[in-house]
């Protein structure tokens, strides 16, 4: 698949997510920020219709050349697993840290060592995960140059020095901007 493909646009996902998914209320972030909006990605994460239909829409944003989608710890996992079902990529599924046990391997699945990996995310706000993965990928090999995420939420200031492209789905004001 190629970043330039022309994605077929699917006309109601913004807003079928921002139903099922945009909450109101008062939540703490990751980042420690506070939002009185919150995006429960879980909701479509677990509906097999949504997940594909967001799958479908991701695939022609992966770049030419990736040998391995990335799956961050949680939220990136099914995001992961259902490009790899539509695209055809292998997954490998990234912990926050290497296991202590075992195989002691920070990821699990395809082997990320000395591939082009494309990091798979599900929200980014400040990108401090993203940034941590990314170093903790590197430093075993893996080839990292593009994250793609499903929904933008802030400003990804954590990830600059990563010297990465960050694609993303939607922003939080699509969502808030959609209806149906």
């Amino acid at each position: 698949m190629s970043a330039s493909t022309e994605p077929t646009t699917d006309p109601t996902l913004a807003a079928d997510l921002q139903r099922a998914c945009l909450l109101s209320g008062e939540f703490l972030l990751r980042s420690g920020l506070t939002s009185n909006v919150y995006f429960d990605k879980y909701r479509f994460e677990a509906d097999p219709s949504l997940l594909k239909r967001v799958a479908v829409q991701l695939a022609p944003m992966v770049p030419d050349g990736i040998e391995v989608l990335a799956g961050l710890e949680l939220g990136g996992v099914p995001i992961a697993t259902a490009l790899s079902l539509e695209t055809g990529i292998p997954a490998a599924f990234v912990r926050k840290e290497a296991k202590t046990y075992g195989t002691a391997r920070l990821a699990e699945g395809s082997d990320i060592e000395g591939r082009r990996c494309l990091v798979v995310e599900d929200v980014i706000t400040t990108g401090g995960q993203v940034a941590l993965s990314i170093a903790d990928m590197r430093a075993r090999g893996a080839l990292i140059d593009t994250v793609l995420c499903t929904l933008l939420r802030g400003e990804p200031t954590a990830v600059a020095d990563s010297e990465v492209e960050i694609h993303h789905l939607f922003t939080l004001a699509d969502l808030e901007a959609a209806s149906s």
